[in-house]
């Protein structure tokens, strides 16, 4: 007589997540495992910590090297390759142009989009005396610095937070200027004597949000990962990103945006400077939420006939 087959209740096969190694990193990508675990009980989710050529670099301006996306560059290779079926990615980090095959899939609420300012002498950086020192990895925030503090000398330090908090005191710098959101993500918010404003720091394209990157065919991890997706942020970094494909810019150029809702209305401030920040030219624009694409590219082009064109021309060294 024969045996019917025994029937397997099979798991899931686990969501793999492609991450850098460094202590951000983690507590993003763990982050995102535990809301998925919340969200998909019975759904294992493992970290894959992946070596980025930026981990590599590490006393080298990124300006020099390629720009941030050196910090993905291996982890979308994993996704391609199938090693990993989604990235954590800082969404600041990213190139505005996605590879083909690859997508982002969820933009998570964003954490603080301000730079925080932190010294062990001065409560604001208008407090720093002329010639004082100041520590940042951001040729877009030594350009905004320059602009509005052209007496300081603005040091180029680079590598995590304790990284910089030795070098600042190795160093003997008066003052650093980080990214609140990695501060607050990693508990160090206290570290903080305050905030820069939008006036006096436009923030880098998609600062304090995150992006879950996917392959574009992988409809399951894509389709588990629609509760994380919040459309207030989606939409803003939507016309940042679109802002920065029509300038071709990345870590190299210096350049910001910051994407806003508000009852109903989407506001995209942005701007483009000169190396040295003596020329800063800045706009904004208004629209629906749902032409933030559209906003982003007006906004860039406009930047672009009253000056950017031939600031960014001459930073390329090719017409734009």
């Amino acid at each position: 007589m024969n045996k019917k087959p025994k029937t397997e209740n099979r798991k899931p096969s686990p969501i793999r997540i492609g991450t850098r190694g460094s202590a951000l990193a983690l507590v993003q990508s763990n982050w995102v495992k535990a809301q998925i675990e919340e969200h998909h009980p019975g759904l294992a989710v493992e970290l894959v910590i992946i070596k980025t050529s930026g981990d590599k670099l590490k006393d080298v301006p990124l300006a020099q090297v390629g720009g941030k996306g050196l910090f993905i560059k291996e982890i979308e290779e994993a996704l391609f390759s199938g090693q990993v079926d989604l990235a954590v990615h800082s969404l600041k980090d990213m190139p505005a142009l996605v590879p083909e095959g690859l997508v982002i899939a969820a933009v998570p609420p964003r954490e603080d989009w301000r730079d925080a300012f932190i010294s062990h002498h001065y409560p604001t950086l208008s407090a720093v005396p002329p010639g004082g020192r100041v520590g940042t990895g951001s040729l877009r925030r030594r350009v905004q610095m320059l602009h509005l503090r052209p007496d300081l000398e603005i040091v180029p330090i680079r590598g995590n937070v304790d990284t910089r908090l030795r070098k600042m005191a190795e160093q003997g710098l008066d003052a650093l200027v980080l990214a609140a959101a990695g501060l607050n993500r990693l508990g160090l918010s206290h570290l903080s004597q305050g905030f820069l404003s939008a006036q006096e720091m436009l923030p880098a394209i998609s600062q304090g949000a995150l992006g879950l990157e996917t392959r574009s065919d992988d409809a399951r991890v894509r389709e588990l990962l629609t509760f994380l997706d919040d459309p207030v942020t989606h939409t803003a970094v939507r016309a940042e990103r679109a802002f920065l494909a029509r300038l071709e810019g990345g870590c190299v150029v210096p350049v910001a945006g910051l994407g806003q809702l508000q009852d109903g209305v989407l506001h995209f401030q942005a701007l483009i400077g000169d190396l040295e920040g003596r020329n800063l030219i800045r706009g904004e624009i208004t629209g629906a939420p749902a032409e933030a694409g559209s906003l982003g590219r007006t906004l860039a082009e406009r930047l672009l006939d009253q000056g950017g064109r031939e600031i960014l021309s001459q930073i390329y060294g090719r017409p734009l």
